[in-house]
């Protein structure tokens, strides 16, 4: 060990903050601490707390401390902040796993009062996205629960607040009738029996002489107040992390929680672990550089163990197509230089709009993994209208296509007079006889339909979106869903550009349903192992990981920084993300951008410029 790991390995009594940045070797100096108070200094293995993220986590950091100890058992307690308090509370309340909500039911309950919602108070939503919707509904209530907002002072980005607080109070009742508590209530209902119960808090202080976190960046602030009142009086408290690295806000994790802990703790010790064993010094420079433009985080900078490297390469396409192309190009180049495929990683800041990236490595048989779960963007509610309007236009006439579409725009058309299983228009106009506008509104979608049948799917899709009116339809419904319509645009633009190159609809339909089938074999193969295969991920999912090879892709203006972030903190958590992202790679990088994407023109992202902006790259 270093001098560094060294010092924090032996620090025995009070707070100690240690800094660990990417590769730095943070799990090894909390097992070698663990290690050091039970053997050195004779703290018994039952009286220490080692708190990590994820059960994976606890489980890898209890390996290496019984590898290192020779034996197959220990009393140190390795564990998921979840599964520690639940400890405490199934020691209190007698609970057990039985009561804990299981997913499927969760996503029940959230169903069952958003449909109870639409018919009793008239709450209008589109609910072809209600997935999309009640996943921001849980990660809303998970972060009011998580942060201890105040119900009434919190503003919901998913609907209006109204309809929030009263979808919250519904949802925390069917959980209480059912005597069951999710994960975000083991956090709150942990807090509020440690303060109220001194004799329950001081049980569980003495059990727990020492403790360690993990990944402390990543903490939200119920967990940090329960870990304090754990840590009284003595404050024994060990926290690793790094703040550069702090990528959760909207789970409620803020650095801020971390930049604070000197003054939660004066007197606290701080130690920065610097070395990088990971990357090559070349990333690690170009890293640095982007990170120092962060103004709300610790001073600090990395050094690297490995000599210089190759630089990383920043390429400017002109367009996706010719960036997705190099990308592929240069993966089979590398593999045949001997660097082989699961050493190599395609970071995306977000899924959607991977889908054209996933053809290309179709395109040229190069096996990949997914880290996240791949949305299929042919089965979005927004391709099924596309479809419906191509369908009936091709002949169709069931009556779901018409429901589907008929009022996509809007055209005042009512679902009563779609009384037969098939349909005909004639019989509709028939229905609005004595309405001269809404038998326009027929005869200008017969029109575009008779249109649509001649044309080839891009332009289809191209007269859909702007002749007919249906992007100005999603513009209106993201208005109504408090989301921004540039994220339901992106899937228009990235179904357009699949059909960029298909002269027939047939050709298309069979493609996307071949992409499907792609999908699904990939995603088997990956769970199974069975080849050689290139990480295609999520900057986000790609923390902790590590690859001789890292692509970042679309380091474009509005995909990283994300068009979303608007704040400077909101910048400043992305910059953070991208800095992570760069970090995972050993000896190689790429950071591959383009001019055009769906036939607009975008600008490089600005943490290129700041990547060179000390040293030129």
């Amino acid at each position: 060990m270093n001098e560094a790991q060294q010092q924090a390995v032996h620090h025995k009594d009070g707070p100690m903050l240690v800094l660990a940045g990417p590769g730095s070797g943070k799990t090894l100096v909390i097992t070698e601490r663990t290690r050091w108070l039970t053997r050195e200094e004779k703290i018994r293995e039952d009286q220490i707390l080692v708190i990590t993220f994820t059960k994976a986590a606890a489980n890898e950091m209890k390996e290496r401390f019984l590898a290192r100890q020779g034996g197959s058992r220990t009393g140190i307690s390795f564990g998921t902040f979840h599964a520690v308090f639940f400890t405490i509370l199934k020691h209190a309340y007698r609970f057990t796993a039985a009561n804990i909500v299981r997913e499927e039911v969760k996503l029940q309950y959230m169903k069952d009062i958003i449909h109870r919602m639409e018919k009793e108070e008239g709450a209008s939503w589109e609910l072809e996205d209600e997935k999309e919707l009640i996943a921001d509904l849980f990660s809303e209530i998970s972060l009011v629960k998580g942060s201890r907002i105040n119900l009434e002072n919190y503003y919901s980005i998913s609907c209006s607040d109204e309809v929030f607080r009263a979808i919250y109070q519904e949802y925390d009742k069917r959980l209480r009738r059912a005597n069951l508590i999710d994960f975000d209530d083991m956090l709150l209902m942990c807090y509020e029996l440690l303060t109220q119960r001194k004799d329950i808090l001081a049980l569980w202080q003495n059990k727990f002489r020492y403790i360690l976190v993990d990944e402390f960046q990543d903490i939200n602030l119920v967990q940090y107040e329960i870990v304090k009142l754990l840590a009284a009086p003595q404050n024994n408290i060990f926290i690793v992390g790094d703040d550069d690295q702090s990528i959760y806000r909207f789970r409620g994790a803020k650095p801020e929680i971390m930049l604070g802990f000197p003054t939660d703790y004066p007197g606290s010790g701080k130690i920065i672990l610097d070395t990088n064993y990971r990357s090559s010094s070349n990333i690690i420079r170009a890293a640095g550089c982007l990170i120092r433009h962060n103004e709300n985080r610790f001073k600090k900078s990395a050094r690297a163990m490995k000599e210089a490297g190759e630089e990383p390469v920043i390429r400017h396409f002109p367009t996706l197509s010719e960036e997705n192309k190099a990308v592929a190009e240069e993966l089979l180049s590398l593999n045949k230089k001997g660097i082989p495929l699961s050493q190599m990683a395609v970071l995306v800041r977000t899924t959607l709009g991977a889908g054209s990236l996933v053809h290309k490595l179709m395109e040229y048989n190069i096996p990949f993994r997914m880290r996240d779960n791949l949305p299929n963007v042919f089965d979005h509610w927004i391709t099924r209208d596309i479809l419906c309007y191509i369908q009936i236009a091709l002949g169709k006439s069931d009556r779901g296509l018409f429901l589907q579409i008929i009022n996509r725009p809007k055209r005042y058309i009512s679902r009563d007079c779609f009384d037969t299983p098939t349909v005909d228009l004639d019989s509709v106009k028939d229905y609005y006889e004595d309405k001269s506008w809404v038998l326009e509104r027929i005869d200008q979608l017969e029109y575009d339909l008779a249109l649509l049948s001649g044309m080839k799917p891009y332009a289809a899709v191209n007269y859909i979106r702007r002749a007919v009116g249906y992007e100005d339809y999603l513009k209106e419904y993201a208005q109504l869903r408090r989301i921004k319509a540039e994220e339901l645009i992106d899937v228009l633009d990235e179904i357009q550009e699949s059909a960029r190159d298909f002269n027939a609809f047939g050709e298309w339909f069979s493609y996307m349903e071949d992409y499907k089938e792609e999908l699904k074999k990939q995603a088997q193969d990956s769970r199974e192992q069975k080849k050689d295969s290139v990480m295609l991920a999520t900057m986000h999912s790609s923390k902790g990981l590590e690859f001789e090879a890292v692509f970042i892709v679309d380091a474009n203006e509005g995909i990283t920084p994300h068009k979303k972030a608007v704040l400077p903190a909101d910048i400043e958590e992305e910059r953070r993300l991208f800095y992570v992202a760069m970090t995972r790679a050993k000896s190689l990088l790429y950071i591959f951008s383009a001019r055009e994407r769906y036939n607009k023109t975008v600008q490089w992202s600005r943490f290129i410029d700041e990547i060179k902006e000390k040293e030129k790259i």
